[in-house]
């Protein structure tokens, strides 16, 4: 497909879909011919890549934002980080800090990433599976415990977790979304849920 057969409103509707800027949809559309899925695909790896090579960028600025659920019986707090307040007073930065809250309060999880889990509970786990694989071959044992690992850290880690508000994807492929749009690094420093008697 030509640059020309490329609409403004296929360009516009991917924009939407990703988050990337108008430029590089548009490339991906060229790039594939046209098909959306495939420019999807190209814009992730782009994101992704473009987010690893500012995660070592100091996130200095911010903002702290707080959620109380209907009721008042859960409550989140949490921190995130960018590299300026330009983009810490921006609303679809805020949002987005505000969707977390919600995320947190619907799924519960237990830190921000897989490295914070505490060894001994990621020791325990990889027993608890290894025991109920006993009996299959040592290479099917590898790949099926591994896979249990990964589920146990999408239950417990945010950034692994699907995302409420997009199921089919997770809060790291957000993350880094935003991370992309917003040009600057995004870290979630930390966060606190609170539910009532617990």
């Amino acid at each position: 497909m030509s640059t020309a057969t490329i609409s403004a409103t296929m360009v516009n509707d991917l924009r939407a879909q990703t988050g990337a800027g108008l430029l590089d949809c548009k490339k991906a559309l060229v790039e594939t011919n046209g098909n959306v899925e495939e420019a999807i695909t190209i814009l992730r790896k782009k994101g992704a890549a473009s987010a690893a090579k500012k995660a070592d960028r100091a996130t200095k600025e911010g903002c702290i934002e707080s959620y109380i659920h209907l009721g008042g019986k859960v409550g989140v707090l949490i921190e995130v980080n960018c590299e300026t307040d330009f983009v810490a007073r921006n609303e679809d930065f805020r949002g987005f800090v505000k969707d977390l809250c919600l995320h947190i309060a619907a799924a519960n999880p237990v830190c921000v990433s897989r490295e914070e889990v505490p060894a001994a509970d990621v020791e325990k786990e990889r027993e608890i599976a290894t025991s109920q694989v006993a009996g299959k071959p040592p290479a099917a044992i590898q790949k099926i415990v591994e896979g249990k690992l990964d589920k146990f850290f999408s239950t417990i880690a945010l950034l692994e977790q699907p995302f409420v508000k997009d199921p089919e994807k997770t809060v790291k492929e957000i993350l880094t979304a935003k991370i992309q749009s917003t040009g600057e690094n995004i870290q979630i420093r930390r966060f606190v849920r609170y539910q009532l008697g617990s």
